[in-house]
């Protein structure tokens, strides 16, 4: 049976890619897996999943996270693990398949999952593995997990729907920003861009919101003159991201400073806005605080939970100027997921 062949390949928990097959025969050998299924399995694909990546070990630990997706998500994915640099030029494929229990009944439902390991030269044959292995015309998302090289092969762009990415290890980040745009403009199509550091702000972005929901707080824009963040370390990148979306939205105009830990902005008003950023432990976004006159709102983790909590408070006028340091009392928390 098709699920002893499947867990034989993939012992735990090492998660290993599957069976060893020959790049050009993989279709056939994917035929013979599923007729030995005696139509007790459902194959079932509703995008195709590429997952990219060139750090060790990964072939192992995105078959893993594959096995995860593919719990609520039907795909056939494409898992590859490239080594450019590699001395020498080799190539290998293998299959295997997700398999899991239906929520109507006891019939499994199994997603594809094709693997490669690229060596050498050999990672340049990225396009045409993903092209000549994608199912029918489903949509095509890349997931990318290494940093964009360039020049950008505008083939493969060309027929990705959305772009999967994570902005938080860059060390150039202009230059990668730049490397998207390249793409995104010789695709010649909409792709959508989906950073995974952009949606680490979510509920940090919706809990601040929530404070002006109501427009008799929207004065409070017009007073704010510091915002101070905590964020952990390797996740400043994360913070600038939320500075970037607080000051599109109130439409500030940033002014260099010489303080990489300290920027400043203008409103329409010529008033300064000052940030302040500071990298402490724990959450990628710790804490933020903005302070509009004598109100300051902040939005922070909970110790030892996945609580948010949700401060407003009035402050003295003629204490602390920082942004941080004020006392708190707790207005209300929320889970975040």
């Amino acid at each position: 049976m098709i699920e002893t062949e499947i867990a034989d390949s993939l012992p735990a928990p090492s998660f290993a890619p599957g069976m060893p097959v020959e790049i050009g025969k993989i279709d056939r050998e994917l035929k013979k897996l599923w007729e030995v299924s005696e139509g007790a399995m459902t194959r079932a694909s509703l995008i195709n999943l590429a997952v990219y990546s060139e750090a060790p070990e990964s072939l192992s630990a995105n078959t893993q996270l594959i096995s995860r997706i593919t719990q609520d998500h039907a795909c056939r994915a494409i898992v590859i693990a490239a080594n450019p640099s590699a001395p020498k030029d080799e190539s290998q494929a293998w299959i295997s398949a997700h398999c899991h229990v239906g929520r109507a009944g006891s019939k499994q439902i199994c997603s594809e999952q094709l693997s490669f390991r690229l060596e050498g030269s050999s990672a340049k044959f990225l396009p045409s593995i993903v092209f000549s292995h994608l199912d029918s015309d489903l949509p095509f998302y890349l997931w990318w997990q290494s940093e964009f090289h360039d020049p950008m092969d505008p083939q493969l762009w060309a027929w990705v729907d959305r772009l999967i990415y994570d902005s938080q290890p860059w060390k150039d980040f202009d230059s990668q920003m730049r490397s998207i745009e390249t793409a995104q403009a010789e695709a010649k199509q909409r792709i959508v861009l989906c950073d995974l550091n952009w949606t680490r702000l979510v509920h940090i972005r919706l809990a601040l919101a929530q404070f002006f929901d109501h427009p008799a707080a929207h004065h409070h824009f017009d007073e704010i003159d510091c915002v101070q963040i905590d964020f952990a370390p390797g996740f400043k990148s994360t913070a600038v991201l939320l500075i970037g979306w607080l000051a599109a939205q109130l439409k500030w105009r940033l002014e260099k400073t010489r303080d990489d830990d300290a920027l400043r902005f203008i409103d329409s008003s010529n008033r300064i806005i000052t940030f302040e950023l500071s990298e402490k432990s724990g959450e990628p976004i710790g804490r933020m605080v903005i302070r509009s006159g004598e109100i300051t709102f902040s939005v922070s983790h909970a110790t030892g939970s996945d609580l948010l909590e949700v401060v407003q408070q009035k402050v003295n006028p003629g204490g602390q100027q920082r942004c941080g340091g004020f006392g708190e009392r707790r207005v209300e928390a929320r889970r975040t997921p």
